[in-house]
C-alpha cells in the first residue's frame, strides 16, 4: 500500500466526499474509489459504509486517519531534517498572467531556499503547455486547469481559484453588469484560451446581444483598453500591481459568477521528486500569502 493512499483517505474525511477529495489530490473520482477499495482489501475491513446515499466513514477509517496523521507528521519531520538543498535543473512552463504576478515571488523564494536549483522558464498558453508536459519538453507548469478537469495521467495541485469580474471605464456610472455589456463595446478575452471561453459563456448567457470587435489574449492589454474607455470586459480578477497601474471600475459577478482554477501540474511519475516539490511549494506559499492579504483588506 502506498503512502499516497493515506493522503487520499485524509482528503475524503476532510472534504466530505470522493468527488471533492479527487479534486484536492489531483485524481478522478473513480481513481479515488479504486484506492479506497485497495486499502479496504489491504486492511481486511471496510473504510466506508455505502448503505446510504452517501458513503460514511467507519469508526476504523476515523481511527486509521488519526494514527496516520501522527505517522505522516513524523515522516515529514524526518525528511525535512535529513534533506539537503535541492539542486539540479527544472524546466517550468507558465501562462502569461502567472509570469508577471506570482512567478517573480516564487522564483525569489526558490533562490533563497534552494540556490543550487536552476529554473528554465517557458511561457505559453495552457493547452500548449500541457502538450509540452506530455511530450517531456517541460517538467512542470502553472496554468489554468481545463474545465473538463484535465488528464488523469498528470498530477494536478490546486493553487488558487480566481473569480471573474467585469471591468468598466472610470467614467462609466452603471452598476449593472448586463447594462454595461449592452451600452459599451465588449472587449473579448481570447476564446482560444480556457479563461476566454469561460468569460464568453458567461457574457452570452447574461447579455446575448453584446457586441465585440476587439479580442485580446493579454489581460494586461485588456485592462489598459478598458482604462482608456474603449469598452468593458469580463476577465479573471487582475492582481496588483496591474490594478494599481490602470484606473478602472471593478464590478463583482456574485457567488454564481464564473471562476478559473490556477493549478500546478506535473507528470504523475514526477510528483514526489524533490525539485518538483520545491517549486510547487514555493508557488503554494505565494498564492496563500496573496489570498490572505486580500482577505485582510
Amino acid at each position: 500500500m502506498r503512502l499516497a493512499f493515506l493522503a487520499t483517505l485524509d482528503a475524503i474525511l476532510k472534504r466530505g466526499s470522493f468527488v471533492a477529495a479527487a479534486e484536492e489530490v489531483g485524481l478522478t473520482p473513480s481513481a479515488v474509489g479504486l484506492q479506497i477499495k485497495q486499502m479496504e482489501e489491504y486492511f481486511g475491513q471496510p473504510l466506508f459504509d455505502r448503505s446510504g446515499r452517501q458513503a460514511r466513514p467507519t469508526p476504523f477509517a476515523i481511527e486509521l486517519a488519526a494514527k496516520m496523521q501522527e505517522t505522516l507528521s513524523v515522516i515529514q519531520a524526518l525528511r525535512e531534517k535529513r534533506t539537503p538543498l535541492v539542486s539540479g535543473r527544472l524546466t517550468l512552463g507558465t501562462i502569461r498572467s502567472v509570469q508577471i504576478t506570482t512567478l517573480p515571488m516564487a522564483l525569489q523564494q526558490l533562490r533563497e531556499r534552494n540556490p543550487q536549483l536552476l529554473i528554465r522558464l517557458v511561457q505559453d498558453e495552457s493547452h500548449a503547455l500541457l502538450r509540452q508536459l506530455n511530450a517531456g519538453e517541460v517538467d512542470a507548469a502553472v496554468l489554468v486547469r481545463p474545465q473538463s478537469g484535465g488528464s488523469s495521467r498528470l498530477h494536478w495541485h490546486k493553487l488558487a481559484r480566481e473569480p471573474f469580474v467585469l471591468l468598466a471605464p472610470p467614467a462609466s456610472s452603471s452598476t449593472s453588469v448586463g447594462e454595461l455589456l449592452l451600452t459599451h463595446e465588449w472587449i473579448r478575452f481570447d476564446t482560444s484560451l480556457t479563461g476566454g471561453r469561460i468569460a464568453a459563456s458567461y457574457v452570452h448567457r447574461l447579455a446575448p446581444r453584446a457586441t465585440s470587435t476587439i479580442e485580446l489574449g493579454s489581460i494586461e492589454a485588456i485592462v489598459a483598453m478598458v482604462s482608456a474607455g474603449l469598452g468593458v470586459s469580463v476577465i479573471p480578477l487582475p492582481r496588483d500591481p496591474l490594478r494599481s497601474a490602470y484606473p478602472v471600475r471593478q464590478i463583482g459577478l456574485g457567488r454564481q459568477g464564473p471562476t478559473r482554477q490556477i493549478a500546478f501540474v506535473c507528470r504523475a511519475a514526477d510528483r514526489d521528486t524533490r525539485r518538483v516539490i520545491a517549486v510547487r511549494d514555493a508557488f503554494e506559499r505565494v498564492y496563500a500569502h496573496l489570498d490572505s492579504a486580500v482577505e485582510g483588506n
